[in-house]
């Protein structure tokens, strides 16, 4: 089952895209907001890969991001909404509105969006809120983690305070990298501070 392609983007159309992966061209279709999101031609492109097995055919559905890939998946689970249905659907509402108005209960804004009717819309509502609210609780979690590890990881910390004692920025962006280099990404930022302020006065 494959879940992740990176290669060369050889085709690039609005709906259908070809990545060349070591040689072998694979065909992988597309919602409108992953096509916005391409390179150019023969840059390397990297996609999430929901992959559909028929039994006349294996097909495979690309998208630019993990919230993607997991609003098509919530999508298709829903009765009589199949790949080609939620691949519309994602065309024409971001994968994140989508999870909104999902957890919402926001018919009146589903049914605008191409492929989906009043009827569907509630149907969908119905059946996806739940799993839409434990999406939208997962990707907080994950935001806030990734945002806390970003801001107070020692290493920022480091930098932080040695901004904040008037080092230029770029002096100090190099003293960091050569104190995390010699005391190791894990060290505390004590560690880090002591070994930081000597080299200061040098």
């Amino acid at each position: 089952m494959i879940s992740r392609l990176e290669g060369i983007l050889f085709e690039k159309r609005p709906t259908v895209v070809g990545v060349d992966v070591g040689g072998v061209g694979y065909e992988v279709n597309i919602p409108l907001s992953t096509f916005t999101a391409l390179p150019e031609h023969g840059d390397l492109v990297s996609l999430h890969i929901h992959t559909q097995v028929r039994d006349d055919a294996i097909q495979l559905y690309g998208f630019s991001s993990i919230t993607e890939v997991r609003a098509f998946q919530l999508l298709i689970r829903a009765n009589r909404v199949g790949p080609r249905l939620a691949q519309t659907v994602l065309s024409g509402i971001g994968a994140k509105e989508l999870l909104n108005r999902l957890a919402d209960g926001d018919a009146q804004a589903l049914s605008r969006v191409p492929g989906i009717g009043q009827k569907t819309a509630n149907r969908l509502i119905a059946e996806l809120r739940e799993r839409a609210c434990e999406q939208l609780g997962d990707q907080n979690q994950d935001d806030k983690s990734r945002a806390e590890d970003s801001q107070g990881s020692p290493r920022n910390q480091l930098l932080s305070a040695l901004t904040n004692l008037q080092v230029p920025k770029s002096q100090a962006e190099t003293l960091v990298d050569q104190v995390v280099s010699d005391c190791g990404i894990d060290a505390p930022i004590e560690t880090l501070v002591k070994t930081a302020l000597p080299r200061l006065a040098r």
